[in-house]
């Protein structure tokens, strides 16, 4: 008779991380309103995608279940909470999903073109499980207020964190 060892119990699959969406891009947007995403970014977002009214005046990119997850989280509060029921209803109606065409170009409908005062000129930046659409103009004037208490905010944002 062998002495045998009980089997080890199955590995448990590692959670599946959200997209890790980063840097930053200037494509164009064309005359029938489309953008081409960039590639590094079309890849993390998968086929399908989720635009809505962003905060600062941008557009958010979501993967389709990284907003599925945002919008089931502001909804379990919103019955109560007044605040939560106002961002939602702005959230969910300026929001439009998206399937990248061949050319991984999607078009971006005229009441989110408005909303962030987007013409031909634009930037896409990745944030971490979003990627965010500007206007450059608006994009570049942000940039630089920010960077002035960008050092100064680290300790506040990033209290444990250690570089």
């Amino acid at each position: 008779m062998v002495d045998s060892e009980p089997a080890a119990a199955p590995a448990e699959a590692p959670p599946e991380l959200p997209p890790l969406l980063l840097g930053t891009y200037t494509p164009k947007i064309d005359a029938k309103g489309r953008l081409a995403l960039p590639a590094k970014l079309r890849s993390q977002l998968g086929r399908g995608l989720v635009m809505a009214r962003g905060q600062e005046r941008c557009i958010y990119l979501l993967p389709y279940s990284e907003f599925r997850r945002v919008a089931a989280q502001i909804q379990r509060t919103s019955l109560g909470n007044k605040a939560a029921r106002d961002y939602l209803r702005v959230f969910l109606s300026g929001a439009v999903d998206q399937e990248p065409d061949k050319q991984g170009r999607v078009v971006i409908p005229p009441m989110l073109r408005d909303y962030a005062g987007l013409g031909t000129d634009v930037v896409v930046i990745g944030v971490g499980t979003r990627a965010e659409i500007w206007n450059r103009d608006a994009w570049e004037t942000y940039l630089t207020e920010q960077e002035q208490g960008y050092a100064d905010i680290a300790d506040d944002v990033l209290p444990a964190m250690e570089f």
